[in-house]
């Protein structure tokens, strides 16, 4: 039996062993990847009061832990698009220590991701993208205070995927969202808010 021939054999053989292995390559993968996240949503809390300087005059934002779901399309191995799912979810506002009322908002966010080395068990990566943010069922100072209702802007993400098998990870996620908006009362502007909320992620990915 010839060198080459035994080489060959003894590949095949290990392949044959190990066939997770030997299918890892994510060339060979489905470009789907779905991931369903454990989310801690805390809020920047900074707000621009008008007419006064005071921490009473500071609007703040309750945090909230939430479940997330998103889709990742995987154009090429480094290169992924992430559409970020979730509920609408409800926040007290308070104005220094008193609670004065509610709100309902929905942040669907779109981004573009770089996946480092995606041939390794660990695979690091960074998105940047955009969140549009719906705000509803205000009740703000019983009935005499409103929201703007819309916000728009920029979204950071760092996240790391950990290989669990052929299929599954591990995923732990940050996310830097940038919400703001503006607090009226009697038709004043009297606040401008800046939810900029950080989520805090982890959870687990099946990449199809």
């Amino acid at each position: 039996m010839t060198p080459h021939l035994k080489l060959g054999l003894f590949l095949a053989a290990c392949a044959a062993a190990h066939p997770a292995i030997a299918q890892q390559t994510p060339q060979e993968q489905s470009p789907w990847l779905v991931r369903l996240r454990a989310v801690h949503i805390a809020p920047a809390d900074k707000s621009e009061p008008i007419g006064g300087t005071g921490p009473a005059d500071l609007i703040t934002v309750t945090t909230r832990n939430i479940a997330e779901i998103d889709v990742s399309y995987f154009f090429t191995p480094n290169i992924a698009a992430e559409v970020i799912f979730g509920a609408r979810q409800k926040h007290a506002m308070y104005l220094g220590s008193e609670r004065v009322g509610s709100f309902k908002h929905l942040a669907p966010t779109v981004l573009v991701q770089y996946h480092f080395r995606p041939t390794a068990t660990l695979r690091p990566y960074l998105g940047l993208g955009i969140n549009h943010t719906r705000i509803s069922n205000v009740d703000l100072l019983g009935g005499a205070g409103s929201v703007e209702d819309d916000s728009t802007g920029p979204a950071l993400q760092a996240g790391l995927d950990i290989q669990l098998d052929r299929n599954w990870f591990l995923n732990l996620d940050v996310k830097k969202l940038w919400i703001r908006s503006d607090v009226f009362v009697g038709g004043a502007r009297v606040s401008h808010v800046r939810v900029d909320p950080t989520l805090w992620g982890v959870g687990v990915g099946y990449r199809f």
